[in-house]
């Protein structure tokens, strides 16, 4: 063989991932830093999932979308939305083929990590206010200290009015936290594991100090200070704490990362950063797709999709059956396509040993696409085929996708799961992609913007798909 050869034969037979930017053009450049900026914006005003459903569909309805109702039906090209109790969103536009001839599902969620407050949050101790609170999804406890907090959520009273509460975004609001223990008393702690020196008891929110000007009571004097300041703000008692659904999110801006301004830290990128990469190409929707286009954003997928807003619930299966007109569910569900989109670990160099290289995305080489996830033998997976894994990677070379396959990390390292079973469960053909993160799971994730903004364009392309 000559040279040439050799050349064009390892180009040819051997594999080898390039970075995302040495393969896109100056247009996607362009388009890249424009869908970051949105993005970063919708983040910064969705730090639960209710807001992330109300800024979603805020959004959506300045794009032509409007909430469905069965009674009318729908027509190609119709954008319809429905919410599911404030807590998860389904958006969808009308093919041109019946639906009983296949859907595009692009599934992700909108829960996030944090700190729910108890049902009797409240208590004073040593002249200080606190909170109570109840960890949510999968978090590394001890990264939740020392930390400034905003308190997010609504208090649905009994006279049937539910009032939103938002403290400590603005810059004049104040913030909450953990407390942490000082480095000099610390010496015991410190012998501790990480997974035990900071206990789910221990995550006590401060929330007040000061008691009322002339209060000189002998007990509870700070929590009536912190509760005399709550009912004047939201006209509320201590009991409304027992209907109230509050969290403590990280006080953070959403941020651009690197010198160079590649990169993306906030709170709650997984999974809003997925959930945003589906909607936004059914926004911009302009003709009707030759498939329906569903994008659900669901909830409490961080604890296994339980309950009526996640998705084992029945609600999509009623939406479903809605646009079939009440017959031939299971077969839109046998003949549709399902990607669930959720964001996969990216490598740190820094963690290295927890990672199989050769298997695992790498920040900036594009979306990343998960053939199964699942921990160790695979427990708890959606294991796509190969067949339709191939059809995915044809959709997305035609669509010029920058893509990667992965693996979340070593075989016995652990691992975890995604909504994609759930869809699975349903025979419906799914593969699982998303956004390559660093500290995932943490109060601050980083993404790179290059895979943000291909795993929206490997959406477009999949709501197109043949």
């Amino acid at each position: 063989m000559s040279e040439m050869d050799w050349k064009q034969a390892r180009e040819t037979l051997l594999y080898s991932p390039k970075h995302g930017y040495d393969r896109i053009s100056d247009g996607d450049r362009t388009e890249l830093e424009s869908y970051c900026a949105a993005y970063m914006d919708f983040l910064g005003k969705a730090k639960t999932e209710r807001e992330a459903v109300i800024r979603a569909v805020a959004e959506a309805e300045a794009a032509g979308f409007r909430p469905y109702d069965p009674a009318q039906g729908v027509r190609p090209g119709d954008k319809r939305y429905r919410v599911n109790r404030g807590k998860s969103v389904t958006f969808f536009v009308a093919g041109q083929k019946p639906v009983q001839e296949g859907v595009r599902f692009a599934a992700a969620h909108i829960d996030s990590p944090r700190l729910d407050l108890k049902p009797r949050p409240l208590y004073e101790d040593q002249e200080l206010a606190l909170f109570k609170t109840h960890y949510y999804g999968g978090v590394k406890k001890y990264q939740w200290t020392a930390l400034p907090l905003s308190l997010h959520g609504v208090l649905a009273l009994t006279d049937g009015s539910v009032l939103r509460v938002s403290i400590g975004e603005d810059p004049g609001d104040p913030v909450f936290c953990v407390t942490d223990l000082l480095p000099h008393l610390s010496a015991e702690q410190m012998k501790k594991t990480l997974a035990e020196g900071v206990t789910g008891e221990n995550l006590n929110v401060l929330v007040g100090s000061a008691p009322l000007p002339g209060d000189t009571g002998e007990s509870k004097r700070i929590q009536l200070a912190v509760m005399m300041l709550l009912h004047r703000k939201y006209g509320v008692t201590e009991a409304d704490f027992l209907s109230a659904e509050l969290s403590l999110v990280p006080a953070l801006p959403v941020r651009e990362v690197g010198l160079d301004r590649s990169m993306i830290g906030a709170y709650g990128h997984d999974d809003r950063v997925c959930a945003y990469a589906g909607l936004k190409p059914l926004m911009e929707m302009a003709e009707p797709p030759v498939h329906t286009a569903v994008c659900i954003l669901a909830d409490k997928e961080e604890i296994g999709s339980m309950g009526v807003t996640g998705l084992q619930s029945q609600e999509l299966d009623l939406l479903m059956e809605q646009l079939c007109g009440g017959t031939g569910l299971r077969q839109c569900y046998a003949s549709s396509v399902c990607l669930s989109i959720d964001v996969a670990a990216a490598y740190d160099p820094t963690y290295g040993e927890v990672y199989e290289r050769r298997n695992s995305a790498m920040l900036n080489y594009g979306v990343a696409v998960c053939k199964y996830t699942g921990a160790r033998g695979k427990s708890g997976a959606s294991d796509a085929s190969g067949e339709l894994v191939a059809r995915f990677r044809r959709t997305f070379d035609r669509a010029d996708v920058c893509w990667q396959l992965c693996e979340l990390g070593k075989v016995d390292a652990g691992g975890g799961g995604t909504v994609a079973q759930f869809m699975a469960n349903r025979n419906i053909d799914t593969l699982d992609a998303g956004v390559p993160v660093l500290s995932m799971h943490a109060p601050w994730e980083v993404v790179g913007k290059l895979d943000c903004y291909m795993t929206m364009k490997a959406c477009r392309a999949f709501y197109g798909m043949e």
